[in-house]
C-alpha cells in the first residue's frame, strides 16, 4: 500500500496486477488500483476532479484529467472514507502513476490533495535498477 496525507486528507492506494485481463503477447498489461480517501479534518470535503500522470517503462507519459472519480463527486464527512477501484492498461509490463485530487470544502475553497506515486509491475517482470 502507498499512502500520503495532504490538508488532513489521507489517500491510500493498493495496486493489483490483473493477469486474466493482460495479454503480454499483445503488449497489453492491466492493473486495478483501489483507493481509499479518508477525511481526517473537522469539515466535510467534496472531491471535484482528478489528475493522473501515468508513465510506462519506455518513459511515455499519459495525462488524464476529469471531473470526480468513477462517475461520482463524493462528499466525504469528517472521520469518514470513500473508496473506489479503477484500472490502468499499459503497453509495457511496468509503469508508475501519480496524481492529485481537487477537493472543495463547505466554504467553496478548493485545494489539491496528493495521490502518492505507486508502481505498476507485472509479477514476472525482471527488476532493473536505473
Amino acid at each position: 500500500m502507498y499512502e500520503t496525507i495532504t490538508h488532513d486528507i489521507r489517500v491510500a492506494v493498493t495496486p493489483e496486477y490483473l493477469e486474466d485481463k493482460s495479454d503480454p503477447t499483445e503488449n497489453r498489461w492491466v492493473w486495478a488500483y483501489t483507493i481509499e480517501i479518508t477525511n481526517l479534518s473537522d469539515r466535510p470535503v467534496q472531491l471535484r476532479s482528478r489528475y493522473w500522470r501515468i508513465t510506462d517503462a519506455r518513459g511515455r507519459l499519459q495525462e488524464v484529467r476529469g471531473p470526480g472519480v468513477v462517475g461520482e463527486e463524493p462528499v466525504i464527512k469528517p472521520g469518514k472514507s470513500f473508496g473506489y477501484t479503477s484500472g490502468c492498461p499499459l503497453s509495457t509490463s511496468s509503469g508508475i502513476m501519480v496524481g492529485e485530487y481537487e477537493m472543495e470544502d463547505e466554504t467553496g475553497n478548493r485545494f489539491a490533495v496528493a495521490i502518492p506515486a505507486f508502481s505498476l509491475d507485472a509479477p514476472d517482470e525482471r527488476r532493473r535498477l536505473n
